[in-house]
């Protein structure tokens, strides 16, 4: 089944226009917390895949014993080796904030690892992101973090979460959610018991669900969620555009930065950079979780189309953003496949 007409023109709404008038930054901000010693692919594949969609700047927030071989994979990538092992996340939250208030939307959780400190930095940014009204993506371990305290984000509705197969079913575990809830139904009984923020549910086609309603006067505050009725809703879509026929290991990364590079348009346009104002800031997570998954189905048709079994997350890198032209047309990519502007 198609995705509804309105939620794509909604989306064509956040699209950064492409006529100069934007001066570089206004196309979105975007940094990712994560990587350690033994994990430096999926910080890099969040990133980079943020400004392979149309992100401006990629930031990477990670431990120094990561930052060498993240640099070294990219030059395009702004790197900050600031989670060290032996700071407390007290002496680190001044930088951390400074930092952060010069960004549109933060990613936790590629290459960040379970390991005690950058759990507790993890954490950290996440309640310094809440209080500075961030959007905010949480993939692989910081949906683990999450998982021992629902707390750190229930309510929160600027939030994206996307789990896989193994992550949903311990986040719903977790969130007591009936064992025998039919399966299309579980995405939103989690986004429910999670206080309305935002479930991508990934798999053989990706479900989100969302629930603005319901929202309590504090949360409404921090999420930025109106009285008004339009916004007191509960929303599901299912997007099954075709993938490729493998796998990759990487590709929930690209899917991370592809996410959270339309939130960060979605700050932008909140902010006035762009854009008439009159799409409500609360439909803009459900609007970055269904582009991001059908922009990284596409790019994922694209590549294996080109390299078969052997298709590596690599391959995909490249793919985004004739996927991105593909999915949505050509309504601000003006330039894109012709010889001159």
């Amino acid at each position: 089944m198609p995705v509804p007409r309105h939620i794509v023109e909604q989306f064509k709404q956040l699209i950064p226009p492409l006529n100069g008038s934007l001066h570089k930054g206004q196309s979105g901000r975007v940094a990712v917390l994560g990587g350690a010693l033994d994990y430096t692919g999926a910080p890099f594949f969040a990133s980079i895949s943020a400004l392979r969609f149309g992100a401006d700047l990629s930031h990477v927030i990670c431990a120094p014993t990561a930052a060498s071989a993240i640099k070294s994979y990219s030059p395009d990538l702004i790197v900050h080796p600031i989670l060290r092992e032996d700071t407390s996340p007290e002496s680190l939250k001044p930088d951390l904030s400074s930092l952060l208030s010069r960004l549109h939307v933060l990613i936790i959780g590629p290459g960040l690892g379970r390991e005690d400190y950058m759990q507790r930095f993890a954490k950290l940014a996440l309640v310094l992101a809440k209080e500075q009204g961030m959007f905010v993506v949480l993939d692989a371990d910081a949906l683990w973090m999450v998982g021992q305290d629902l707390a750190l984000i229930r309510g929160y509705r600027r939030a994206v979460l996307t789990p896989n197969v193994a992550e949903f079913k311990r986040l719903s575990e977790q969130a007591d959610i009936d064992p025998n809830t039919p399966p299309r139904e579980r995405a939103m009984q989690l986004s429910r018991a999670l206080g309305g923020v935002t479930v991508l549910q990934k798999g053989a086609e990706d479900i989100i669900a969302t629930n603005t309603g319901a929202a309590s006067a504090q949360d409404r505050a921090v999420s930025k969620v109106s009285t008004s009725e339009e916004e007191n809703t509960e929303e599901q879509i299912s997007v099954d555009t075709p993938g490729g026929l493998k796998r990759c290991g990487g590709q929930g990364d690209i899917l991370s930065g592809s996410v959270g590079t339309v939130l960060a348009w979605g700050k932008c346009y909140e902010g006035g950079a762009y854009g008439d104002k009159t799409l409500p800031s609360s439909r803009i997570p459900l609007l970055a979780a269904v582009a991001g998954s059908i922009v990284t189905r596409a790019a994922s048709r694209r590549a294996f189309a080109k390299y078969g079994r052997g298709v590596v997350t690599q391959d995909m890198l490249g793919e985004i953003g004739g996927a991105f032209a593909d999915s949505f047309g050509a309504e601000g990519e003006k330039g894109w496949g012709a010889s001159s502007l």
